[in-house]
């Protein structure tokens, strides 16, 4: 494969497939890419030779570890309107991978976080491997869990999807499975039988059926009945109300992450996640464009990416410090209408 470009396109019998390609940093998602890949969706959706789209990545450690945000951060910090741009164009095709005609494959191995989940979870066939690792972890860098997370998370079993919002909790194959984030777990070393298959013509229910294995146990699955227990509360106070009267390593210890996360980006994300158990994928995704708007105009963002990319300190300083200083007149204002700047579809 080339190095120098960034996401691959092309045709194998009737099935058109996409590799990202920035290995060297685990296939972080360039707002080139975004660009690249809707269009090219587009053409497959119309090209009668392409029955189904495969997307995968370049290298063994990550599918996708998000979007590329030392560019987001700089851009931000300067002023200029493309990290706006990307969020739109990123929201965009996102909702059209959502809604795409034809069999989206996702073949997710390694690192799959934030960007990433954006063009392989909203599609119609997810398939992970033993090597997949999955988080929404936004809240540690002052952002929110977004990329179709409004929809996707409150759909999970029970409070897993409050629960994974606000930890950044990391998912292995048999929890991503259980959390209904992956379809079904094809080992990584029969990915490329997966997709002879489906080069052969095979149906892709059948050859994603015939290739898929059983998982192991959940872990998520034993803690169900806790998770659901603390984050059923009313609010993200009263999770940790809870959590701390639980008293147990896991409880104590979920409590002491929630707090180091952004406390606005907390608050705010406790509200997307009831908010997104309503709407329809097309409000979710123009809800996360109005937070958008609002977290790139706060000190938070910078500020994570600064102590998590740049600095690597590690601490943050957030501001507000802290959750009790987050009015909700202040999370209101970030769910507020965008008015002409609203996120439409075409």
């Amino acid at each position: 494969m080339s190095d120098d470009v960034e996401i691959l396109f092309e045709q194998r019998g009737p099935i058109g497939l996409v590799t990202l390609n920035r290995p060297k940093v685990l296939n972080a998602l360039t707002y080139t890419m975004v660009k690249q890949l809707h269009p090219q969706l587009q053409a497959w959706e119309n090209d009668h030779s392409i029955e189904a789209v495969v997307i995968q990545a370049a290298g063994e450690k990550a599918f996708c570890a998000g979007g590329d945000i030392r560019v987001l951060h700089d851009q931000g910090k300067a002023g200029s309107p493309e990290v706006i741009n990307f969020y739109r164009d990123e929201y965009r095709l996102n909702r059209y991978i959502k809604r795409y005609p034809k069999p989206y494959i996702a073949l997710m191995s390694g690192i799959n976080m934030g960007g990433g989940v954006g063009v392989s979870v909203n599609g119609s066939h997810r398939v992970g491997s033993q090597r997949l690792l999955f988080a929404m972890p936004e809240t540690g860098i002052g952002l929110f869990p977004d990329v179709g997370g409004t929809y996707f998370l409150p759909r999970c079993p029970g409070e897993i999807g409050m629960y994974l919002g606000l930890t950044g909790a990391r998912l292995k194959i048999a929890d991503a499975v259980y959390a209904g984030i992956a379809d079904v777990y094809v080992p990584a070393d029969r990915h490329e039988a997966l997709l002879a298959r489906l080069v052969a013509g095979e149906n892709v229910d059948a050859a994603v059926t015939a290739e898929a294995q059983q998982t192991e146990a959940a872990p998520l699955a034993a803690q169900q009945v806790q998770i659901d227990t603390c984050f059923s509360a009313e609010s993200v106070d009263a999770i940790l109300i809870r959590l701390e009267a639980d008293g147990s390593d896991w409880a104590s210890k979920t409590a002491e992450i929630i707090r180091s996360k952004s406390p606005l980006s907390t608050r705010v994300a406790y509200e997307q996640i009831r908010a997104g158990a309503q709407l329809d994928f097309e409000d979710c995704m123009s809800l996360e464009f109005r937070l958008t708007n609002r977290f790139m105009a706060a000190p938070d963002f910078y500020e994570g990416v600064r102590a998590v990319v740049i600095d690597k300190d590690q601490a943050p300083k957030w501001d507000p410090a802290t959750l009790d200083v987050v009015t909700d007149e202040r999370v209101a204002g970030y769910f507020a209408s965008l008015d002409d700047n609203e996120l439409r579809f075409d």
